[in-house]
């Protein structure tokens, strides 16, 4: 598979599962809370702070900063010499985005201004999403891959 297209279709399975666990937060934790086992419950909250609720109360900072850190991780995605590379800028950038697409789709202040639901509740740790958790694992997906000799795909 050609590497833009390993990172497009990284991207498109990020953003597509980041968005259907949103909607069905939406509608399903509605009525509150769901417990499932020990810390770990299900609890729709929104979030106006940047990944695990960082930068609270700097909604449109936030989004500016990651529409451009998003716009690099896109560069260096499609110019990626290594699948592996490829990928991880791919999940990264479909987090981004899904996070990106919440705050223009919700109703805030300004373009950008909404609030990005979040629902996995560890009770320990800020309130996360689908998308917090790819940015962490596009991240380990380059370091694992950067291990890898240059050339190989």
């Amino acid at each position: 598979m050609h590497l833009r297209a390993v990172f497009v279709c990284g991207a498109a399975m990020v953003m597509a599962l980041d968005q259907l666990t949103k909607q069905w937060a939406l509608s399903a934790l509605d009525d509150g809370p769901i417990d499932l086992v020990g810390s770990l419950r299900l609890k729709l909250t929104f979030n106006d702070g940047a990944a695990f609720s960082l930068g609270g109360g700097r909604t449109t900072l936030v989004a500016v900063l990651a529409l451009a850190v998003s716009l690099v991780v896109l560069w260096m995605g499609l110019t990626s010499d290594q699948r592996g590379r490829a990928l991880g800028f791919g999940v990264i950038f479909g987090g981004a985005i899904g996070n990106l697409l919440d705050r223009a789709m919700r109703a805030g202040d300004g373009v950008l201004g909404g609030r990005v639901v979040d629902f996995v509740d560890l009770q320990w740790w800020p309130v996360f999403n689908v998308a917090d958790v790819a940015l962490w694992i596009g991240i380990a997906i380059i370091l694992i891959a950067s291990r890898q000799p240059s050339g190989s795909r």
